[in-house]
């Protein structure tokens, strides 16, 4: 059974192997709660467990493939908190995928942390390098171990039973006996290694067939080399049904165009010309009353592309400034501490620049420090200057500012005073400005003198936050490096009353909307209507998984992950006539038909939290959103007792009159004729990054991460309306 059970790239290690043998380590919770656990990797090696020292009860158990990284030492502020108590060489950090809380370690001495770390990292680099074939074999060992309860490494035909209802399987007695018989070659009553993989593939066996636009002989040359594992087929150039298998389960099987995977974009465009992935009230990971305020929240949005953070500034003890929701309950972190992970993790994931939003509620004593703080900790990575030296006519584009962190808060006086000389110099007054106007200009400058520090005003250079007064006086004062805030209430009425204004000024300006001050759960706005203005800077609550997320990882999952997503053509130009309620403003030939077939699901997950072995009811829903008029969905009938290979076989159609903004979200859900339905798996993509043609859905969690190998198979086709020449 070892050769099912254990993956193959593995080599058996003395530090695996003490791994196995169990290891008994502290498991920290916070200052006061550090319990002993005794944590043991499993014989597949893929699988950790860990039970209570007191009662030998199996608390938990966690996948290799949940497990994003491990961080060596004090990297956390639970084990930061214990500094004095325990050195960091016997510290470490288990960092997972998504939204799931990390797990603070101390190990019995320096020797066994190494050995867990080091242990760890080798499995972690074996389950990211994992390619389809390899993650339903390990998929296939999960549940052979779950299955499995004797532990004697064969499974008996009751024991097949129990483990086709925890796979979703509803199959009479004598059609799975029948399969069992086949599978058994050996006839001992009993699967065990090879036997249980023949089991489940005729499980799995599906009628496949595929369209590729590019359908030329090299092409199948390439696909049959890269995916058929049988020699023989390969020597004699035919794809057999595993190799097929593999290949549309591959990203190039994949709905999402691989290439737009890669940073396919041009990022020498001005910053405004470009949706920005940006996150609201970053510091907190829970609600925004009495949530806990976290590096971790900084962490995570950077690790997932974030590029507009917002950190909200109070004073602290000790002239130490702090990082909270002010007049509320939420925890505090100091300031230092954000800067420092800010300039850690900042490019980490994209080399394009960061815009820091600050929220300074801070004493000009306090300020001075923030100023120091910056300076000090970011060093050459803070822009302090325009890229030219010059007052600027537009905004850089990201490309001239990589590697760079941009201070988005208050300034005193104008940008122009800064490059000039010191900003106290009054502005000129030309014949054209409005005597009134400069007049007001001064007294603002004068009043942001008296409650804004000079050094900490100097750090602002492309992003001076300013109110919000009209289009009309932002376009007559015409500074691209100024930025107005609106709450998502203010931002609804502006779309609705100027929607081409609105439009217009984003296409020279950079405008931030963020959630209402009444979203106390930390719920999120749909971003979609603040994009369909072109609104670049629209921040989300990142801690909350749900719609308003699916549609921002979405978005932002192409072009590199790098945070950056240009705007279509019609809204980058300053004269665009362009309003998202009226979809005849976008000049073309018409609407775009989007027709997909659903036709089959794959190994779909069991509800989170359901009754123990319910056996799902999955519907399919397809969900446009866009500008208004091609806001729609549509959904399948649902299918009774099958989550393991559900077959719809039905047809949606959709018309789409600004296809360039759209974003299709492909939703799972288990259906339930007395109550809502439960959500069971997602898949979020803008519409011009589909492939047409038969194509595989890789589903994810309410959390974002991936839940292999659970799938939806579906045919897309994409129908141009056509050209005015063609007529």
């Amino acid at each position: 059974m070892a050769s099912l059970l254990c993956n193959a790239r593995i080599q058996l290690t003395d530090t695996l192997e003490q791994m196995q043998q169990g290891t008994l380590m502290r498991k920290v919770k916070s200052k006061n709660w550090k319990k002993q656990r005794y944590f043991k990797l499993q014989d597949d090696c893929m699988t950790i467990w860990y039970q209570s020292k007191r009662t030998g009860k199996i608390e938990s158990a966690f996948s290799i493939s949940d497990v994003e990284t491990v961080r060596e030492g004090h990297q956390s502020e639970v084990l930061q908190s214990l500094a004095e108590e325990f050195p960091p060489e016997r510290c470490f950090t288990i960092v997972f995928y998504g939204r799931r809380g990390n797990l603070d370690l101390i190990a019995g001495s320096a020797e066994e942390a190494q050995c867990w770390i080091q242990g760890l990292r080798q499995l972690i680099e074996v389950a990211t390098s994992m390619d389809q074939r390899e993650k339903i074999d390990q998929w296939i060992r999960d549940w052979f171990q779950k299955a499995d309860k004797n532990k004697d490494g064969r499974m008996n035909f009751k024991e097949v039973q129990r483990l086709l209802k925890m796979m979703n399987v509803d199959m009479n007695e004598d059609h799975a006996l029948r399969l069992f018989q086949d599978a058994d070659k050996s006839e001992s009553g009993t699967l065990e290694g090879e036997e249980f993989v023949l089991f489940y593939k005729a499980l799995t066996q599906r009628e496949e067939e595929q369209l590729e636009d590019t359908g030329t002989e090299e092409l199948a040359m390439e696909l049959i080399d890269k995916y058929e594992p049988s020699e023989t087929a390969r020597a004699r150039h035919v794809l057999s049904a595993d190799g097929f298998l593999m290949y549309l389960c591959s990203p190039e099987g994949s709905i999402f165009n691989p290439h737009h995977r890669e940073l396919w974009q041009d990022m020498t465009q001005p910053l405004c010309h470009y949706f920005i992935s940006s996150s609201h009230n970053t510091y907190l990971i829970e609600d925004q009353i009495r949530g806990q305020s976290s590096i971790e929240g900084y962490i995570r949005a950077l690790k997932r592309g974030c590029r507009c953070l917002e950190v909200d500034c109070w004073d602290g003890p000790n002239g130490e400034p702090m990082v909270y929701h002010g007049h509320t309950f939420t925890s505090k972190i100091p300031f230092r501490e954000v800067v420092s992970t800010l300039e850690k993790y900042a490019f980490k994931t994209s080399d394009y620049p960061v815009i820091l939003s600050l929220e300074n509620h801070c004493s000009m004593e306090q300020q001075e420090v923030l100023a120091q703080q910056l300076k000090a900790i970011l060093g050459e990575k803070l822009l302090t200057t325009t890229t030219d030296g010059r007052v600027p006519t537009q905004l850089p584009s990201p490309e001239e500012l990589k590697h760079k962190i941009l201070l988005k808060g208050k300034k005193i006086g104008r940008l122009e005073d800064t490059l000039d000389g010191p900003g106290d110099e009054a502005p000129d007054v030309s014949d054209d400005d409005n005597g009134a106007e400069v007049e007001e200009e001064r007294r603002r400058a004068k009043k942001d003198k008296e409650s804004l520090a000079q050094a900490l005003s100097d750090c602002v250079i492309y992003c001076k936050s300013v109110s919000f007064r009209g289009f009309q006086e932002a376009r007559s004062h015409s500074r691209p490096s100024e930025i107005s805030s609106l709450s998502e209430a203010k931002a609804r009425k502006l779309i609705r009353d100027m929607g081409n204004d609105f439009v217009r000024h984003n296409t020279w300006q950079l405008t931030r909307v963020y959630p209402s001050g009444m979203r106390t759960d930390s719920s999120n706005y749909s971003p979609q209507e603040m994009w369909n203005v072109g609104c670049q800077i629209v921040a989300l609550n990142f801690q909350t998984a749900g719609m308003e997320m699916d549609l921002c990882d979405g978005l932002f999952s192409q072009n590199g992950r790098c945070g950056y997503v240009l705007k279509p053509p019609f809204m980058r130009d300053k004269d665009t006539l362009f309003n998202p309620s009226d979809p005849d403003s976008r000049e073309g030939p018409g609407p775009t038909t989007l027709t997909i077939q659903v036709i089959s699901g794959q190994q779909l997950p069991k509800v989170a939290n359901s009754k123990d072995g319910a056996i799902i009811d999955p519907l399919v829903r397809v969900e446009i959103h866009g500008v208004p008029a091609d806001q729609a969905h549509q959904e399948t009938k649902h299918i009774e007792n099958n989550g393991f290979n559900p077959r719809w076989d039905e047809m949606l159609q959709f018309q789409l009159h600004v296809p360039e903004l759209a974003l299709v979200r492909f939703v799972v859900e288990d259906y339930d004729k007395t109550s809502r339905n439960d959500f069971v798996g997602q898949f979020t993509l803008a519409f011009t990054n589909i492939k047409p043609g038969y194509r595989h859905i890789h589903l994810l969690s309410k959390d974002g991460t991936s839940i292999p190998p659970s799938s939806l198979f579906v045919h897309i086709r994409i129908t141009e309306p056509p050209s005015p020449e063609q007529d």
